[in-house]
């Protein structure tokens, strides 16, 4: 049996070598740094036989005209003692408009794969901060409730969703909710315009600037993850969790300019 700690080196590999699991989940280098924290995190279940395979993936935009700027995808599969593939996990670097739209188009591409009879579920784990979401909702009552962690279906139903598995336990959002963060929105046009079976997970925290999160966002943290873990057979592990701001750099600040020259 494999141990939670066990993880083979990361190494870059080919696009036409992709390969993912029947459930996918997709994290992004958010500036809050979410998304590093939560891939770190998501570690093998310590009660099966699985073990974490780590990748990273670079993806050319040339078709897009973008020459100077490549999709930057760092995976970790989680693979069981059978050879399967269980979870992905897909951590994409924080692109701006317009970049982040051919990254997701490219992005997409390689989970669907050519068998249109089989494609996996997509998770979307989100933390929200309050400043990206819409004033309608942050002067609405909901706001001010107790629930931090919201669930959601969408597209079609596969035999993950029928179960109720990501569902169960967490409220629906209420149909006032509104987030206002570019790389979530073009993520579920895509999703929706191919009709992909996805659930989205979405957080509620301050997001707070200073560099070190505060309890309460880092609770919100742990109930995603816990959530996410236990929903997909994965173990979350509060020891690995380092949850920092990202630092910007002149790329990720301005890359539509390479749309441009």
């Amino acid at each position: 049996m494999f141990s939670h700690q066990t993880c083979l080196p990361p190494r870059k590999i080919k696009f036409e070598m992709m390969k993912v699991a029947p459930k996918v989940i997709i994290l992004f280098r958010d500036d809050k740094g979410f998304g590093p924290a939560m891939f770190k995190a998501l570690q093998p279940n310590p009660n099966s036989p699985v073990e974490k395979k780590e990748t990273s993936l670079e993806i050319s935009l040339e078709k897009y005209e973008i020459r100077d700027c490549k999709a930057s995808v760092d995976l970790s599969h989680f693979i069981d003692n059978q050879g399967s593939y269980q979870v992905s996990v897909l951590l994409l670097q924080n692109y701006k408009t317009p970049v982040i739209a051919c990254v997701i188009s490219e992005i997409l591409a390689l989970i669907r794969g050519e068998d249109s009879s089989s494609y996996p579920t997509i998770i979307l784990p989100f933390f929200v901060p309050t400043a990206k979401l819409s004033s309608k909702v942050t002067n609405s009552t909901f706001i001010s409730k107790k629930v931090t962690v919201y669930c959601t279906q969408i597209g079609p139903v596969t035999d993950f969703i029928q179960g109720q598995a990501m569902l169960a336990g967490v409220e629906n959002p209420p149909s006032s909710l509104q987030i206002d963060y570019e790389p979530l929105a073009c993520l579920l046009h895509s999703i929706r315009v191919l009709k992909l079976p996805a659930v989205l997970l979405i957080g509620l925290g301050s997001g707070n600037q200073m560099k070190k999160p505060i309890p309460e966002d880092l609770e919100v943290l742990y109930e995603m993850g816990e959530h996410l873990a236990s929903k997909t057979g994965l173990y979350f592990s509060k020891d690995q969790v380092n949850w920092s701001p990202a630092e910007k750099t002149k790329e990720s600040q301005e890359p539509w300019r390479a749309l441009y020259g």
